[in-house]
């Protein structure tokens, strides 16, 4: 493997690319992906704020090109930005048709697979659009080099009472449930995809890793603090660095490579001078083994990894144990349970069948 650090202006510090690839040359289809992952400057809350992270996205895509990757991925709602106002849901969510029109091109541009998360509506913001059916989301879109549709993810688990006022809990009532952790191919390469907190629910990676996922793609919106600029207050809460953590144990317990994709550092509104929240900058790609590859620093960063799973070997001697073979399902039924009792402190939950309600 090759390990490197370069500094992409000499004269100052930031940005970076860090590497950790085993040649000049990325592995060759249904072998390996070379993965890309960017944190850096977006702008919050508007169509000002889309259209820089646009050029954005489109610069750092051709910055992994140029590296070679296969793919290139990036925060949750990296294109209007996460901590956005309650008025500015409908301005900045966008249709899955119009995300691919304003996507598409900067795939095909740089012969690169394109992750990114975005605020979607299922009605169009172009003319009169239907606002008493309006349902919004926090989706990623994922296009192949070609600029071809892969997958279109709805979060499932939303994080905190802001999230679950703002968005829909994603594949509610779908008539293919089990689409909601489906894998595609990129390379050859088996991927899934989750969100953010979704990264703490370990049932969510071991069905990706049962469905044949090989990496796990979690784009996040990690921060230490969210700026109200309404009330002119700072959020009491810096959220859980799941990077040492979660990140490690999902990638070592389904033997797959698990990438953390978050934001760093400041987030503004579209006026460059209104801050909207601290980022914590914890990108990371993890191996099979449960050993980090690459990870940021709380700067503007780009994170280049081969990830190729037949140069890891087993976790355990080989024939001795795996966690898929030895899996016990016919002792899991209280894992689907609709109704569960804490026995912590005696506590029932019951679970709706449509959490949006």
């Amino acid at each position: 493997m090759k390990l490197a650090i370069k500094n992409e202006h000499p004269n100052h510090p930031f940005p970076i690319i860090k590497r950790n690839i085993q040649g000049d040359n990325p592995p060759i289809a249904s072998t390996g992906l070379r993965l890309a992952t960017y944190q850096g400057p977006v702008l919050c809350g508007d169509r000002k704020a889309i259209e820089f992270n646009l050029q954005s996205l489109s610069e750092w895509a051709s910055k992994a090109a140029l590296e070679q990757a296969h793919i290139l991925v990036v925060a949750e709602l990296f294109l209007c930005g996460y901590n956005i106002r309650p008025q500015d849901r409908k301005e900045v969510a966008i249709t899955l048709e119009e995300a691919i029109e304003m996507i598409s091109p900067i795939a095909v541009r740089n012969n690169i697979a394109l992750l990114v998360p975005y605020a979607e509506s299922t009605t169009s913001t172009k003319g009169d659009a239907d606002a008493a059916n309006q349902q919004l989301y926090d989706s990623m879109v994922l296009l192949d080099k070609d600029g071809t549709l892969l997958k279109n993810y709805r979060k499932t688990q939303l994080w905190g009472s802001e999230e679950k006022e703002a968005w829909r809990c994603g594949h509610v009532n779908d008539d293919s449930p089990e689409d909601a952790y489906s894998v595609v191919e990129v390379n050859g390469i088996k991927v899934g995809m989750l969100n953010c907190y979704e990264a703490e629910f370990p049932e969510l990676s071991r069905i990706l890793a049962l469905n044949g996922a090989q990496v796990i793609l979690i784009p996040t919106a990690a921060d230490v603090g969210v700026f109200n600029s309404e009330t002119n207050e700072w959020s009491n809460w810096a959220y859980p660095d799941v990077s040492n953590t979660c990140i490690v144990t999902n990638a070592y317990q389904n033997k797959l490579f698990c990438a953390y994709i978050n934001h760093s550092l400041y987030q503004f509104r579209s006026d460059g001078k209104t801050m909207s929240g601290i980022y914590l900058g914890n990108s990371t790609i993890v191996d099979p083994m449960g050993q980090t590859m690459v990870k940021a620093e709380n700067v503007e960063t780009m994170l280049i990894a081969d990830c190729v799973p037949t140069a890891y070997p087993p976790t355990h001697p080989e024939g001795q144990s795996c966690f898929f073979r030895d899996r016990r399902p016919d002792l899991f039924s209280k894992l689907t349970n609709m109704t569960v009792t804490d026995n912590k402190d005696g506590t029932t939950i019951e679970y709706p069948s449509d959490p949006n309600l």
